[in-house]
Parts: C-alpha cells; sequence; structure tokens
C-alpha cells in the first residue's frame, strides 16, 4: 500500500509541475496520462504474496542430488507410462511453466505415472510425476497446468528437504538414536534420520503450511506463464465433487489447507486477475487427454500400491528376507559386507542400511545403522570398552524412554577386534515391540564405533544371521 500511496502522490506531482505544457497540448496531456496510469494499473494489481523456502540444512545442489536418487527409486516403484507423444507433451508443459518458477534453476524433468488416481508428486530438485487420472480429470490445458504449478511450487519452496532439515532439528530421527548424534553433512543428517528414497521418503510429507505455500507459488507460476490462474481453483473445485465416487489421492496425499480454494481465489485478485489474454487450453492436450483415456487399464501386477505409492508395511507384510548374497561397502574408515537386497543411506561415519520397505515414516524398522559415540573421560588418558559402552547406552535410554536393555555386556569379536553386544527392547515403528542389537567396539583413537541391528520381536530371528555376517566382515582402516 505504500508504494501504491507513493505512485499515487508522483502522479498527482508530474500533472501539476507541467500543468502550464498540457494546456498547450492536450495531446501529450494524454499520453502522459495514459503511461501513468498503465504504471499505477500494473504495481496496483500485482502485490503479490512475498514468498520464500524456510530454513534448510542442504544446498539447491544436494536437492538435486537427492532428488535424483529418490526418482531412481520411485521409477522401481511405479508405473512409467512409456508412450512418447504424452510423455513429450507434459514435459514440454512442465518445462514452460518451470521457466517461470523464481529462484534456483533446477533441472526440472516431468513423467506421467500410468494410474488412473487423480495425483500427482514433486521430489526435490526438479523431478516431478503427474498420474494418468490427473490428466484425464482435467477438463482443459490450464486446469492440469495448475496441478503441475502447484508441484512445482514444492520444488520452488524446497518443501522435500525442509522437512528433513525440520526433522533433524526437532531431533525426531530413528527410534534407536537419540540425539547422540552431531554431524551436518548431508550423509550424516540422511544416515541419522534413516532417509529413504522411496516414496514413502520424509520429502513427500508436507504440512498444511507447505501445501499452501505451493497453492499460492503454483497460482504465481501459472499467471506468470500467461494462463488463467482460475483454472487452479476450477480443478480443485472439481476434484472435491469427484473425491466422494473416485479415488482423488491429490487430496489425501496433499493435507487440505483450510480455506484453500478462497485462499487462491484471493491471490489471483492479488495478482489483478487473469492476464491480458489469458491460455486456457490447447489442441494437443485434448489429443493427449483422448489417447490416454482409449489406452488398456494400468495393470494391476508388480508391487502392491496405495495412492500410487508402494503400500505401507504395517498392512502389507514385512519386507523380503535378508539375501544370503553380499555386496561390499568400502569408505575411508571402515568396511564391511551386508545382503545385497538392502540399500545404503548416508556415508562415511553415519549410515543406514535397509531393505526395501524397511524405513516407515523416517524410523528405522528393518535394518542396521552404524555410527561413532565421543565418550565423556573423567581426567584418565584412556577409556575402556566397558564404560564408553554404558555411557551410550545411557544417552539412548535417556533420549527413547520405552527402550529396555535385555542383556548386555556379552563379548563378541567386531572383525578382527574386541566387542560388547547388549540387546534391548524398544517400541516399532511397524508396531508392536523391536528387538535393538547393540555392538560396540574401540578400533582406535579412543573413540567409541557402534552398530545397532533392528527387527520387530516377531521377524529378529530372521535378521539375526544378516547382523552377524555385517559385524564378522568389518574391517576397520
Amino acid at each position: 500500500m505504500l508504494l501504491h500511496y507513493h505512485l499515487y502522490i508522483g502522479t498527482v506531482y508530474l500533472l501539476e509541475v507541467f500543468q502550464p505544457m498540457f494546456s498547450k497540448n492536450s495531446k501529450l496531456l494524454t499520453i502522459l496520462t495514459l503511461i501513468l496510469a498503465v504504471v499505477f494499473t500494473a504495481y496496483a494489481a500485482d502485490s503479490r504474496t512475498k514468498l520464500k523456502p524456510g530454513w534448510n540444512l542442504f544446498s539447491p545442489k544436494q536437492d538435486i542430488e537427492m532428488g535424483r536418487e529418490s526418482a531412481k527409486q520411485a521409477e522401481r516403484e511405479l508405473q512409467i507410462l512409456n508412450d512418447r507423444q504424452a510423455t513429450t507433451y507434459i514435459d514440454a508443459l512442465g518445462k514452460q511453466l518451470a521457466a517461470h518458477a523464481p529462484g534456483e534453476k533446477y533441472p526440472y524433468q516431468f513423467k506421467i505415472v500410468n494410474d488412473t488416481a487423480i495425483n500427482a508428486f514433486a521430489l526435490p530438485g526438479g523431478f516431478v510425476y503427474v498420474n494418468r487420472g490427473a490428466i484425464d480429470a482435467a477438463d482443459n490445458e490450464a486446469q492440469i497446468a495448475g496441478v503441475m504449478a502447484h508441484e512445482i511450487g514444492h520444488v520452488v519452496m524446497r518443501h522435500g528437504t525442509n522437512q528433513v532439515s525440520k526433522a533433524y532439528l526437532a531431533q525426531a530421527p530413528l527410534a534407536i538414536l537419540g540425539g547422540v548424534l552431531g554431524s551436518n553433512s548431508i550423509g550424516s543428517v540422511l544416515g541419522q534420520l534413516g532417509v529413504s528414497f522411496g516414496l514413502n521418503s520424509l520429502f513427500l510429507k508436507y504440512s498444511r503450511d507447505a501445501e499452501s505455500q505451493a497453492d499460492l507459488m503454483g497460482t504465481q507460476i501459472l499467471y506468470d506463464s500467461g494462463y488463467d490462474p482460475r483454472a487452479m481453483v476450477e480443478f480443485f473445485e472439481k476434484i472435491q465433487k469427484e473425491s466422494k465416487g473416485r479415488a482423488v489421492e491429490f487430496l489425501s496425499d496433499h493435507p487440505n489447507p483450510e480455506n484453500r480454494i478462497s485462499n487462491v481465489q484471493h491471490e489471483i485478485e492479488r495478482l489483478g486477475g487473469a492476464p491480458p489474454n489469458a491460455r486456457k487450453d490447447s489442441p494437443d492436450f485434448h489429443t493427449v487427454k483422448n489417447n490416454l483415456t482409449s489406452m488398456p487399464a494400468p495393470s494391476k501386477s508388480g508391487r502392491p500400491t496405495t495412492n500410487g505409492r508402494p503400500a505401507d508395511n504395517r498392512s502389507s507384510g514385512a519386507p523380503a528376507p535378508p539375501s544370503s548374497r553380499m555386496v561390499m561397502y568400502s569408505g575411508k574408515d571402515i568396511q564391511f559386507r551386508y545382503p545385497d537386497n538392502w540399500h545404503q543411506y548416508g556415508q562415511g561415519s553415519v549410515m543406514t542400511i535397509a531393505p526395501d520397505g524397511g524405513i516407515i515414516n523416517g524410523s528405522l524398522a528393518y535394518g542396521m545403522m552404524m555410527s561413532t559415540f565421543k565418550p565423556v573421560y573423567h581426567g584418565q588418558g584412556r577409556i575402556s570398552l566397558e564404560e564408553a559402552t554404558d555411557q551410550l547406552l545411557n544417552d539412548l535410554q535417556r533420549s527413547n524412554s520405552g527402550m529396555r536393555i535385555t542383556r548386555s555386556h556379552e563379548r563378541v569379536q567386531v572383525g578382527s577386534q574386541q566387542g560388547y553386544l547388549t540387546e534391548a527392547s524398544n517400541q516399532s515403528p511397524a508396531s508392536g515391540r523391536e528387538t535393538d542389537w547393540i555392538v560396540t567396539t574401540i578400533p582406535s583413537g579412543g573413540e567409541l564405533y557402534y552398530f545397532v541391528g533392528v527387527a520387530p520381536q516377531n521377524d529378529f530371528s530372521r535378521y539375526r544371521r544378516a547382523f552377524e555376517d555385517i559385524i564378522d566382515s568389518v574391517k576397520f582402516r
């Protein structure tokens, strides 16, 4: 409003100063008045909401790295539509929209998921997926562009890695980790949180505030791209009506902010309404939509899905058993072997290895994590393995009120090093209780190295051998 006031005062001042000239030349007065009117209207009309990404541990470059890895995993879990015409169209449309996105210029790519549910999602760094059902539900190109602009809004606002950063800040990592880890490197943070790169990742768990921001940013992108931004409102109204008789996963996967439609309408007012000659539709959109409608229904074979995503382990059962075939991890300080159907998250001295479905809502339910712990010295130059282990266990119990030690201080070999084995019971993210199989050793330098194998109590016997094989294979450099 202050800017509008100054524009008004400036207009009045110019008219007063140049009044003698205008009295002699009415044409000049008319031209200047029109110019000032256009400038004033442009500034007055576009008073858009100012949006900027929230606090983030990661750089935009790391968003791209994590998004690319997550996209690889996503495409193993989803049916990606293999239709050249439709894919080319949706990717070109998405990149037109992304060209008007503010901030970091991510390497956006857009693909279609062969799923009839109305949904779409975006991974960090610009990897956007649109369900076939969303295209079918849209009445025109502007509506599907609105869906895609919303997803681009999540990328611009960096909501995926912001969620991970907030989880780290709140010290809500793996149930057994508590607050004992301290490094803020990308590998350490992801390892500590057990962040998976699959479709149940923290990257896709947005708050209502994040959804509201994506709505507003998407509205702005739609407007700046020359589309009628009212198409976003039309699509929201349409899917709300259809939600009673059709799978509309967009509403369940994207927490519905209060007054979503009215907030978008108010943003359109701030933008000054639809842009002149606003784009609404195109023949290409209807060609692609008709072709998709005529295609066979998506195959029901393969991985069970819910909302176009892998079903939660709590309803679909445990992950596949640990493979007897092992692969080697070789790092700067340590090497070890682990089952070849497990995946590695993190790097260096903070790492998690888990099977598909082994991480539930950001918490490790099946698999193993490893890290280092610096014990507190009490005057002496060295500390015993027993005392360092006790300090670690005390810290873990302080951070996990439900954790109970069931066995402790049993001697084991960690590769060629002496170690201790402790077993504990804790609450499992897969429901019920879990067994935490904790092995500690001090290879050199007085720093405690610890490994924690995790599995629900009913499944622990299937995992213990894999945990033992990993520990037996450890070599410190």
